[in-house]
């Protein structure tokens, strides 16, 4: 063969692979503004990254973080946990860790229990700037946040979501099993998941089964706790696991391709899955990096079916003007809200 030949295949299979990329980046994805409800915007709330709403009262937490501050201005500010009371007659966020005296604070994914005794526990995926990650837990009494103990162990490496199934217990996502680098960078490029899901069982962080992932991200446990949703961003898939009730290992039974870049879970009343979506992923990389290119919306529920498998529609979309980048659509009763990662305010909408 000659060498024009192998130059020309070479850049023939570098043209195929890059094509591949921007096909499941979701580029030739068709987007258009969808919604048939009612919206409001809430401003002065940066980076709603995550939302965890308590359906038995509608108490709301909101993750906040200036992402666009660390990540552009190189300047970071103390995130914060705040509270929402959706069946306030004018809900309004409330800073709920303002008196929390760690000022290197950076929410990320959340979740809330509630225990058998009652108490609302809150877990949180918390990056400090001294690039160590944490587990926080706080409890909420008395329309506070108290803070009660930070998790650090060598396994939670990058964390991203956190879903509490006990008083101190949890599982969590590591998008990568390893610390920032060129190198995790390349295995991004080439799509070779390294992602995972841990384990604290009250005592110690073990590895479940879930390994491999392409970009784990969001986490979720089904009504009655059995069953275990992890989003995989890059595979635009979520996974659905068996969760062994004694040790917490996982046991993935299906697979729901969704076609779009799925980012944080939410678990309804009736136990369907709203998930907040990144359709387009190279524009999301842009808006990561500057705060006037704008990336589109979507929100998706995934409603169990009776032969297991799942009925997906698409509840939200939106060019990106309305919202940007959104990772996270919580539900509670009729209203659906909408989070952004990066931009200062949120959505509370209304469904018909």
């Amino acid at each position: 063969m000659t060498p024009f030949r192998i130059i020309l295949i070479v850049i023939l299979l570098a043209g195929l692979f890059a094509l591949k990329i921007v096909w499941q980046s979701g580029s030739f994805k068709t987007i258009e503004n969808k919604f048939g409800g009612t919206v409001q915007r809430m401003e002065g709330v940066s980076g709603v990254e995550d939302i965890a709403v308590d359906q038995s009262t509608g108490m709301t937490f909101l993750s906040s973080d200036d992402r666009w501050a660390t990540l552009i201005l190189k300047q970071p500010l103390k995130g914060a946990i705040y509270g929402l009371k959706l069946n306030d007659s004018i809900p309004l966020p409330i800073n709920l860790t303002i008196a929390f005296a760690q000022e290197d604070f950076h929410p990320h994914g959340i979740s809330s229990y509630r225990t058998p005794d009652n108490k609302l526990i809150l877990f949180v995926v918390n990056h400090r700037n001294a690039g160590k990650d944490f587990i926080e837990r706080f409890e909420y009494r008395n329309d506070s946040l108290l803070h009660q103990e930070s998790f650090a162990d060598e396994l939670i490496i990058s964390p991203n979501d956190v879903v509490g199934v006990g008083e101190r217990s949890f599982y969590f996502t590591n998008d990568h099993n390893e610390h920032l680098s060129a190198w995790r960078s390349i295995k991004d490029l080439l799509m070779i998941g390294t992602g995972n899901v841990c384990f604290y069982d009250g005592q110690k962080v073990v590895k479940t089964s879930m390994e491999g992932l392409k970009y784990a991200n969001g986490i979720n446990k089904s009504l009655d706790g059995t069953k275990i949703y992890v989003a995989a961003s890059s595979a635009r898939a979520i996974f659905v696991c068996d969760r062994e009730m004694t040790s917490g290992l996982l046991k993935k039974t299906s697979e729901i391709f969704t076609g779009t870049g799925v980012d944080n879970i939410d678990i309804d009343t009736d136990g369907s899955l709203w998930v907040g979506c990144h359709p387009q992923m190279l524009k999301f990389l842009a808006h990561a990096k500057n705060e006037s290119a704008i990336s589109p919306s979507e929100v998706i529920k995934l409603t169990p079916l009776a032969n297991g498998n799942y009925k997906q529609e698409t509840v939200y979309m939106n060019v990106g003007s309305e919202i940007s980048a959104s990772s996270v659509g919580a539900v509670y009763k009729d209203k659906l809200l909408i989070g952004p990662v990066f931009q200062r305010h949120f959505l509370i909408t209304k469904m018909k």
